[in-house]
């Protein structure tokens, strides 16, 4: 029992410390060839959007609408690609029998 609890006391800890690295990440993505991009923290909040001007100055709304749109889902597929890979090999810690 005594073994089990240790087991359970490092598996927080390394669960703590993974939830905090992609607490931390920032991850960037872009459309329309850089015009737009966006930043966004690895749990796929927006933190960032950058417009170049020549995009804005177009004219067009409804494909810097689409420009954005974009952008941001490309940074939130790759944030959470980011937090599978940190939390792939999780698994292996656990006891038999027990999932996350």
């Amino acid at each position: 029992m005594k073994n089990w609890l240790r087991e359970a006391q490092k598996l927080q800890a390394e669960l703590e410390q993974r939830q905090k690295k992609i607490a931390e990440a920032r991850v960037e993505a872009s459309s329309g060839g850089g015009v737009v991009r966006a930043v966004v923290s690895g749990h796929g909040e927006l933190l960032e959007l950058s417009l170049a001007r020549e995009v804005v100055e177009a004219g067009d709304p409804d494909m810097l609408a689409d420009l954005v749109v974009a952008a941001v889902q490309e940074a939130q597929r790759k944030a959470k690609e980011l937090t599978q890979a940190v939390m792939a090999d999780l698994a292996r810690l656990l006891p038999p029998g027990m999932g996350l």
